[in-house]
């Protein structure tokens, strides 16, 4: 572990505390929960209006008088959860019961969700206190974090550039400290662009490892939930309050949560390590990315790994094909009301009227022909993983861009003809099922952060943790580089 001390901050010492730290010292009295929340939100007054990560703030007086209630539970004697007074946000697409979840479209702008999600109840059972909501894309589309209702999230490490997403918010918030931890959501990146463009973890896990509350239990989508924090125990302490079984969701796994919390520490001499770099030209990359994450596998070696360059043996193009088809039908279907509603049609991004006119289009022996291609896909990234244990690929093809833009369209003078298309290096991943762990990687030469995705076989989860917490133990990105909001 480095010696280097960690980097001087002008912001309060309780919220530059670790989840762990915080738990630990709320349990043993060391500070109060009022405290605690008083700090928090004079430090989201002070720095949230210059990045918008943080919506539909509580009030106040209600925040507090929740928080002086959660310091005479533990006066009582009162069993406290791991997250007992903890300041929490759940993502804007996540039901919290009294909050709005607008899913940033002017449709739902006034919805008041009546429920909590699953997810949310584990959070809330756990001790945590709602203090609102972070920001996302409208209904989550796209990787960068803007919508009509609440406006534009802005980076962490320079507020003229984007916070990534779907999960911007969550990442932001928690890189300035406004958050011990946060959640987030994952279809084609949106836990793992935003932890790499803001310096952060971000863990798309298995899927049914964190019950997800969808109308159609069947026939899922490819998006998961998953945990957020700055670092790779306090990923773990999350994990282990959202995972596990639901009969509410039939496909969820029998797993028990506690096993993430059992010691993270793993001797990895003579791990094999897949570099998949830009999967073998098909994927088009920023040079500068993939050299600043070259640059961070000197860290698996350090730890013993044997890294290579490598990449399944499939066309990655046919695989991006097939998710067009999925990602039409699965979007379209979440839309297709609003859609078919002239009135609410208008309010529409061009991007959810994209996907939704892709969809029309589509068959259902479309879908069975797509569906075909991600079981070879599936198929043949199994077979990879019986060479190597792991896959290392970076969390974005490009450093953060201008936010003003709604989306790149050109990454190193190759055209993207779609929305999403700049997020290509990620959703063979998500094609395959696989967990994979966003971890910082570095910085480009004008100090804009880029992520790795660490990448294990279907439900290697707590694999997936080892080796982000050694190779954290030896990078510490976010204990030595604090964005400048923070700084003194």
């Amino acid at each position: 572990m480095s010696d280097q001390a960690p980097a001087p901050s002008r912001a309060s010492p309780i919220v530059m505390l670790d989840a762990l730290q915080l738990s630990n010292a709320i349990r043993t009295g060391t500070v109060g929960c009022a405290e605690v929340m008083r700090e928090y939100l004079d430090h989201i007054d002070a720095l949230n209006p210059k990045v918008n990560a943080i919506v539909s703030l509580r009030d106040r007086g209600e925040l507090m008088a929740e928080a002086h209630e959660c310091d005479s539970q533990r006066a009582r004697g009162h069993e406290l959860g791991p997250l007992h007074g903890f300041p929490f946000a759940v993502k804007e697409l996540v039901a919290v019961k009294g909050l709005h979840q607008t899913m940033g479209s002017p449709i739902l702008k006034d919805f008041i969700a009546p429920t909590d999600s699953i997810m949310a109840e584990r959070i809330r059972r756990a001790g945590a206190i709602f203090i609102g909501k972070t920001n996302s894309p409208e209904f989550g589309l796209g990787s960068h974090t803007f919508n009509p209702v609440y406006g534009l999230t802005r980076n962490a490490f320079d507020p003229s550039r984007s916070a990534g997403g779907s999960s911007g918010g969550a990442a932001v918030a928690l890189a300035l400290r406004m958050l011990p931890l946060a959640d987030g959501s994952d279809y084609g990146g949106s836990l793992r662009n935003p932890a790499g463009w803001n310096n952060v973890f971000g863990f798309r896990t298995s899927f049914g490892l964190i019950p997800s509350d969808k109308t159609e239990v069947w026939l899922p989508s490819m998006g998961v939930l998953g945990p957020m924090a700055r670092n790779v125990p306090d990923l773990a302490m999350l994990l282990a309050v959202q995972a596990g079984y639901d009969a509410r969701v039939p496909l969820s796994l029998d797993s028990d949560p506690a096993g993430f919390l059992k010691p993270l520490e793993r001797d990895f001499r003579g791990t094999r390590i897949a570099w998949l770099s830009d999967f073998g030209g098909a994927v088009p990359y920023e040079p500068e990315v993939l050299q600043v994450c070259r640059s961070a596998l000197d860290h698996f070696e350090a730890i013993g790994c044997v890294v290579e360059e490598s990449s399944p043996n499939y066309p990655v193009e046919k695989v991006w094909q097939a998710l067009l088809s999925l990602r039409a039908w699965q979007a379209g279907s979440t839309l297709i009301a609003y859609y078919k509603d002239p009135s609410k049609r208008a309010l529409l991004k061009p991007e959810a009227v994209f996907e939704v006119e892709r969809g029309l289009k589509l068959s259902a022996f479309d879908i069975s022909a797509a569906s075909d291609v991600r079981s070879e896909w599936y198929q043949a990234v199994r077979q990879f993983f019986e060479r190597y244990d792991f896959l290392v690929a970076p969390t974005a093809q490009l450093f953060p861009f201008d936010a003003d833009l709604d989306w790149p369209k050109e990454i190193a003078g190759t055209r993207m003809s779609t929305y999403h298309e700049w997020m290509k290096g990620v959703l063979p991943i998500t094609m395959a099922g696989s967990p994979a762990l966003a971890a910082p990687a570095g910085f480009s030469k004008r100090g804009l952060p880029i992520g790795i995705q660490i990448v294990g076989p279907n439900r290697a989860d707590f694999a997936c943790l080892q080796l982000a917490h050694a190779y954290d133990l030896s990078a510490q990105w976010t204990r030595k580089s604090l964005p400048i909001l923070l700084q003194p």
